[in-house]
């Protein structure tokens, strides 16, 4: 996920956050079609500012919100007051430490709200009282029938009365981990589009599937492996010639791994046409 969006993303973002097309809002801004295309784009990096301004004016934005001058859209000169922060809260926010796009996403997402309630009951112990009554309760009725049958304590309704008292520290916590997951999991959903979000396929990954591509290859079995072989030290194949090719098959039939996909058309191993038997080391 980007930290920060570039012009072209902002532009692109507002004009689909109104569902407009290009010529839609060429008509109601006085800009042209094609330079409103051309300022979405990658490839664009000078808008004239009088394009700035109309579009700024257009969307209800600042103008150095668009230039990247400023974060946000709309409040340009909120007081910190209005923030109702602490000194710390607004020092970690300064320090820029954090993805701030995906900060703002999680608070702007529509089940933040209960989130925050929900740990304000686990932080505050406002549920705690009535937590705690019923575990008592459920004790209580517990120890009676305990002292009932006493010789028989892993009946199943005194294992149930006592599995069903709640503890607090995991109950909440497991409450609130299930509300950030839903939110980050809508997040994540929501950026599967992004060409940036995902990483790039790992090395192993996509040596995997050159290796299969290989393998894949319509021709003998040497050639697989000595396209396999140039995979594996990162030689792209289609970079090397027809005689470099087969001068490498050559080289790779003396090898063990090799043999026995070769000799299969009654040739003789180099060795043995020779009359030398098995070459041996000195």
């Amino acid at each position: 996920m980007n930290t920060a969006l570039t012009i072209q993303e902002k532009l692109k973002d507002l004009r689909v956050a109104q569902g407009l097309t290009l010529e839609q809002l060429a008509e109601q801004t006085g800009l042209s079609k094609s330079a409103l295309g051309k300022y979405e784009s990658d490839e664009v990096r000078d808008i004239s500012p009088y394009a700035i301004v109309t579009l700024a004016k257009f969307y209800g934005v600042s103008a150095d919100y668009l230039l990247s001058m400023a974060e946000n859209k709309n409040h340009p000169n909120t007081e910190l007051a209005a923030l109702h922060l602490s000194d710390d809260a607004i020092d970690v926010l300064k320090a820029g430490k954090y993805n701030h796009r995906l900060l703002s996403e999680i608070l702007c997402h529509k089940d933040f709200q209960r989130m925050m309630l929900d740990a304000e009951i686990y932080v505050d112990r406002i549920a705690d009282m009535r937590v705690n009554d019923m575990n008592a309760m459920l004790e209580a009725v517990r120890q009676m029938l305990l002292a009932k049958q006493a010789d028989n304590q892993e009946d199943l309704y005194l294992r149930t009365l006592e599995l069903a008292q709640v503890q607090e520290d995991e109950y909440f916590g497991h409450v609130v981990s299930c509300d950030l997951a839903d939110i980050l999991r809508d997040i994540r959903e929501a950026h599967k589009p992004d060409t940036t979000t995902a990483d790039e396929p790992s090395v192993a990954a996509q040596m995997q599937n050159q290796l299969q591509a290989a393998m894949n290859f319509e021709g003998s079995a040497e050639e697989k492996k000595a396209r396999a072989f140039l995979t594996t030290f990162g030689i792209d194949y289609d970079a090397i010639t027809k005689e470099q090719f087969v001068n490498l098959i050559e080289v790779l039939k003396l090898s063990k791994h090799m043999k026995n996909s070769i000799s299969q058309r009654g040739k003789a191993s180099p060795y043995q046409s020779h009359g030398k038997g098995k070459k041996k080391h000195k």
